[in-house]
């Protein structure tokens, strides 16, 4: 059977270690083998964002750098859609890079400028930029609208734009939206409202308390767990 949504190798036996199970990473494969159980590979649908020929271009200030050892200072922007029976629901996501938590999102039935300006918004009311920071994103015309480069200024960041048509730059945003996908289960919602639940629950439960990543320092660790663990790194020893 193919288990939806299911772990990797690496991902499963961390996961088992951290229930208490004794496991390591032969047996988990043996295991997963023996019982023909796989991760869902997510087949990736990619298209080129139209950038607004008006707009003045921002310099690509992360350089394929997708690290940051501080929270609020690197931060990554992206959309998609999640379809519906009444129309694409749009959802657009703010991601801190020291943490990998979606430190802001929000949700609309169109993809304009105030669906990324709200997610912003949200990540600024959590204390996720600081000032003189990066916001990085792609060249779709959410981000090169009026509207967004001036709140990018008012919060005190500064703009940054990936390269147009390169597919590595959005790995950090993938690591979120592939799992929403692939984990809720779900190929088209119900409605509006229960795509917003899923994506509510999936990110607030699911995906910052329960989902571990691999981080180059801590090990296996949620988003919440490396937020702790890099705020306890970065306190002055009294």
């Amino acid at each position: 059977m193919t288990c939806h949504g299911g772990p990797t190798e690496p991902r499963g036996t961390a996961a088992l270690r951290r229930n208490g199970h004794q496991a390591n990473h032969k047996r988990v494969e043996r295991m997963m083998r023996e019982h023909d159980i796989r991760g869902i590979t997510r087949r990736r649908h990619r298209g080129l964002p139209r950038p607004d020929r008006k707009a003045a271009p921002s310099p690509d200030l992360v350089g394929r750098d997708f690290t940051a050892t501080e929270p609020g200072t690197k931060l990554v922007s992206d959309t998609t859609y999640l379809p519906t029976p009444a129309g694409c629901w749009y959802l657009a996501t703010v991601i801190d890079l020291a943490t990998r938590e979606v430190v802001g999102y929000a949700m609309a039935d169109h993809h304009r400028a105030g669906l990324v300006i709200d997610a912003l918004r949200m990540a600024a009311a959590r204390g996720g930029p600081k000032e003189g920071r990066m916001a990085h994103s792609d060249h779709g015309p959410e981000y090169t609208s009026r509207e967004y480069p001036t709140l990018i200024r008012e919060s005190g960041l500064r703009q940054s734009m990936r390269r147009t048509g390169s597919c590595h730059d959005n790995a950090a945003t993938d690591s979120f939206f592939g799992p929403l996908k692939a984990e809720t289960g779900t190929t088209i919602w119900a409605s509006h409202e229960a795509a917003r639940a899923d994506v509510s629950r999936f990110t607030e439960v699911e995906y910052h308390r329960t989902r571990p990543r691999k981080h180059p320092v801590y090990g296996y660790v949620t988003p919440v767990e490396t937020r702790t663990l890099t705020a306890q790194d970065l306190t002055p020893a009294a």
